[in-house]
């Protein structure tokens, strides 16, 4: 695994030991950030189910001022903060190990709100239109914020769900769709 662009191009990164990560390709992660950047001035990411942190950190080479790495995997944690020191990185990022749910309502209380958002859950144990829902409705996205999710083809979201509106939608190696969302912030109240 490597940095596709930025300041950190070409630098190696490595994947969560073991098998109960699934790394995005470079392919797929490139893909990603041509739809969605490809470079960023400043703003505050979210790497929701950061495995080894490759999807924040490519943020973060690109331009994005910080990144909030989650995940709920003692493994994936200790490789995050490895791959943040080799790319130097630390400075410019929080790690936290917790789950999705939980995070969120942490970050509510922080009242925090993120220009980008990456959501790539492990398959078939996705919770995304959960995730979505919450993002929005705990105001944690600032006006037009992306939010990249990466699930399986076979999965189907919605085009609108509460003030995200599905914007772009691609399906790589056969199986793998990236799903690109905006904010559009309505008048509703900030939900406690």
């Amino acid at each position: 695994m490597r940095i596709i662009a930025g300041t950190c191009k070409g630098r190696h990164i490595k994947p969560v030991p073991g098998m109960n990560t699934r790394p995005t390709t470079d392919k797929v992660r490139e893909a990603i950030y041509n739809m969605v950047g490809p470079f960023f001035e400043g703003g505050l990411a979210l790497d929701l189910y950061g495995g080894s942190g490759a999807l924040g950190i490519e943020a973060l080479s690109r331009g994005v001022e910080k990144c909030i790495f989650v995940d709920r995997d003692s493994k994936a944690i200790e490789t995050i903060k490895w791959n943040l020191d080799q790319t130097g990185f630390t400075e410019s990022a929080e790690v936290f190990r917790n789950d999705s749910k939980r995070a969120l309502k942490a970050l509510l209380k922080r009242e925090v709100t993120f220009s980008l958002v990456l959501l790539d859950p492990p398959y078939h144990k996705e919770k995304i239109v959960e995730d979505l829902d919450k993002l929005s409705s705990y105001g944690l996205l600032e006006e037009n914020a992306t939010i990249v999710v990466e699930h399986l083809k076979e999965v189907d979201l919605p085009e609108e769900l509460a003030d995200l509106t599905l914007t772009r939608k691609e399906t790589y190696s056969g199986k793998t769709t990236i799903s690109i969302y905006t904010y559009n912030q309505s008048d509703v109240e900030r939900e406690e």
